[in-house]
């Protein structure tokens, strides 16, 4: 369990970094290369705070990646097809991914964590071939795939800088949404059933109902990281569906912090700047192990990721203090 006056602080976390993250457009020596590395780093925040707060139900997914590409597939085709804006497409297309998360958690919400995982990993799989090879490739463009409009038009002036704010703006109301979420009943509710469920049964809480919420959701707050994704490049192909798409959020929320608000913030940050930060240094392939390493030594030494790094840095210090006296 996470004593809670640590639960307490790690929600200062993400409120901070979204105030630095706000600055940091407007400071000088800024580019647009730069800005294209924070909007993606945003878009994985969204992303791997979605695949998070599905963990806070005692759930777990190896196949998220099937939400985040059809919250692209579907918003960029409602946006082409009926001729809308795409911010509004967004979240049409969220809905619908929402309503296809919540038929799958209806389908296996009876297996525990890693079970589910496990089938939410060959729905991944199933959907991406069925894109590719079915009759609906004619309409998804197969392995081609097709253009998709820009959440900002580039003939919008700093068009990159408006779509970053517009996105900080949606990433801070996707922690603020799962911030209430967990403060409320609904929260205490996931809480009880993650830790455990018979008792949570015992008590009078139905747990099949809070799952498919969580469940609905995590795919509709992960469908509008995919949809974003895929408007910030403006193209889209079966490669949303990969392996590595479902991976990423799992190993943000471990490195920050697994079942907690702040982790895939932290998490987010860290690894991509020490992403981008290795590439341009020309470690491209190197930098992989890098990661692989990091997150093995946190697995170990810091099981609560790297927010409960400042109580554990306290915990040492008291100990060689006390070992003094």
């Amino acid at each position: 369990m996470i004593p809670q006056a640590f639960q307490e602080k790690q929600y200062l976390f993400p409120a901070l970094m979204l105030i630095v993250a706000a600055i940091l457009p407007v400071l000088p020596g800024s580019s647009q290369y730069y800005l294209t590395v924070l909007i993606l780093m945003l878009i994985f925040i969204i992303y791997a705070s979605a695949w998070n707060f599905l963990t806070f139900s005692g759930q777990g997914s190896l196949g998220h990646a099937a939400f985040f590409g059809l919250g692209g597939y579907f918003s960029s085709l409602i946006a082409i097809k009926f001729g809308i804006p795409f911010i509004i497409a967004i979240f049409a297309g969220a809905c619908i991914t929402a309503g296809i998360g919540v038929l799958i958690g209806m389908t296996c919400v009876r297996l525990r964590e890693w079970f589910l995982a496990m089938v939410t990993f060959g729905f991944a799989v199933i959907i991406q071939t069925l894109i590719v090879i079915s009759q609906f490739s004619h309409i998804t463009g197969g392995w081609d795939g097709y253009p998709v409009s820009k959440l900002v038009p580039s003939s919008v002036s700093g068009s990159v800088l408006v779509e970053y704010y517009c996105i900080l703006a949606i990433a801070a109301a996707s922690i603020l949404l799962f911030h209430f979420l967990l403060k409320s009943k609904i929260g205490l509710a996931l809480a009880a059933i993650r830790e455990n469920e018979m008792e949570a049964k015992a008590s009078g809480i139905n747990p099949v109902p809070f799952k498919l919420f969580a469940f609905g959701i995590s795919a509709f707050v992960t469908a509008i990281a995919g949809a974003l994704e895929v408007s910030h490049f403006g193209y889209i192909s079966p490669e949303i569906f990969g392996t590595d798409i479902s991976f990423w959020p799992i190993i943000y929320s471990i490195t920050g912090g697994l079942g907690t608000l702040a982790g895939p913030v932290v998490g987010t940050v860290v690894i991509s700047l020490l992403w981008e930060g290795l590439n341009a240094l020309g470690f491209t392939y190197e930098r992989f192990i890098v990661i692989g390493v990091l997150l093995i030594l946190i697995i170990i030494f810091l099981p609560k990721g790297l927010v409960s790094l400042p109580e554990r840095l306290k915990q040492i210090k008291k100990q060689i203090k006390d070992k003094n006296r």
